[in-house]
């Protein structure tokens, strides 16, 4: 059964039916749910911006927010949750978290398969797991 299970999230209507997925068979499995969301650092400058607002413009200031809601979204479905963020490429980062918590499986949305780019997210997901993947229908 898969105990372990790493999704990745960024605030997405798609990304969000991946983790509802994945909310569901860790329920099954009694396991833990690792949410994750990647983003690229920004060099924005924040001279001149007052100092209330300048968490407001960091990236990871949004992806800690992704990961609030989602982890409550787990957790108010009984669901054992931790969360990740990571600086850099998603599908990397996917993987990267994946083998730090040697997952049994990982689950992805398809958004950006139909459109065959050699670089979308979730046929990168799949070429570089090392177990099992879950590609959700998204879109």
């Amino acid at each position: 059964m898969f105990r372990r299970v790493v999704v990745g999230a960024d605030g997405s209507d798609t990304a969000a039916k991946a983790v509802d997925a994945a909310i569901g068979l860790v329920k099954l499995s009694g396991g833990t749910l690792h949410v994750l969301t990647a983003y690229k650092p920004v060099n924005r400058s924040a001279s001149g911006v007052p100092a209330e607002f300048r968490q407001a413009i960091q990236p990871d200031s949004a992806a800690q927010s992704v990961l609030a809601d989602l982890s409550a979204r787990a957790r108010t479905q009984g669901v054992t949750v931790e969360i990740h963020d990571q600086r850099g490429d998603p599908a990397q980062a996917v993987h990267d978290v994946a083998e730090r918590v040697d997952a049994d499986l990982i689950v992805t949305g398809s958004k950006g398969m139909s459109r065959r780019v050699l670089s979308s997210v979730p046929n990168t997901i799949a070429h570089q797991a090392a177990c099992a993947v879950l590609i959700v229908k998204t879109d």
